[in-house]
């Protein structure tokens, strides 16, 4: 394609994008009940490698299974080889734009909850109050059998230290990251809650997801089923962009920045 002709293709995507934006924007000052839904490209613009990514470690390793992390001490210590490597990841990123416009529309009562496919915690360092983790927390380590907690970076450093997966200090049991491994059903009240937030929702944004995992994928359908205006902003197509009310492929972070500079008459 030529220089020339590529420039207006990117200028008319931007135009589009604004467009888009003003109406989001629109809807939201409407809304009552609106909600959000964010999955991985949302972390990764705070420097959080997709698992799935080049750069995420799924690309050299294989997911742990659940029933593999409970059988073998072989699959238990590759389960927190791996995390070891991501968990610095997690705890140098930092909120970015998404995460703090979110957090300032629920306090300005524009925004129910957040229902989010990451294990970061980062919506919660934003500030966000009502967040529901579909897939857990890599931020706290739970025992498997009395269920106590420790935070993570605590039994990370003693699985470096000692190369071996930690024991629960209180009983002895199997320490593993508050998270849902594959092979692992998602918390049952969570879902539950997360199921009817979309049914209520009169505005549902599902931000950075590819929406193919299921069954957390299946909750901008439910609520588009429910009557609430559907908007994906995501970098990269997905399943449900013909049903969706709007539809914009750029940065979350940028976007959400621009509608709410919009909301609040700034641009």
């Amino acid at each position: 394609m030529p220089i020339a002709v590529c420039v207006l293709a990117i200028r008319y995507n931007l135009a589009m994008n604004r467009e888009m934006c003003q109406l989001v924007a629109q809807w939201l000052a409407e809304s009552r009940n609106a909600v959000a839904f964010t999955g991985a490209g949302v972390s990764t613009e705070s420097g959080i490698p997709d698992f799935r990514s080049p750069g995420g470690v799924w690309a050299t390793s294989q997911p742990v299974y659940f029933d593999d992390f409970i059988s073998s001490a072989e699959a238990r210590y590759e389960y927190w080889r791996q995390k070891s490597i991501s968990h610095r990841d997690f705890f140098d990123a930092r909120p970015n734009a998404g995460h703090q416009v979110l957090a300032q529309w629920e306090r300005s009562n524009k925004l129910q909850a957040v229902v989010t496919q990451n294990i970061d915690g980062l919506h919660q360092l934003a500030g966000s109050k009502r967040v529901l983790e579909l897939h857990g927390t890599a931020r706290y380590v739970a025992c498997l059998a009395c269920r106590v907690r420790f935070e993570a970076g605590v039994m990370v450093d003693r699985f470096l230290e000692q190369d071996c997966p930690p024991d629960c200090p209180e009983c002895g049991g199997m320490m593993k990251h508050a998270t849902v491994s594959f092979g692992q059903s998602l918390p049952a009240d969570v879902l539950q809650e997360s199921m009817e937030l979309s049914q209520q929702a009169d505005l549902f944004f599902a931000m950075g997801s590819s929406l193919v995992v299921h069954p957390a994928a299946s909750l901008p359908a439910l609520a588009k089923r429910s009557g609430a205006r559907l908007v994906i902003i995501n970098r990269d197509p997905t399943p449900l962009d013909e049903t969706a009310d709007a539809v914009i492929n750029a940065s979350v972070g940028e976007t959400l920045s621009t509608i709410d500079a919009i909301l609040k008459g700034h641009v």
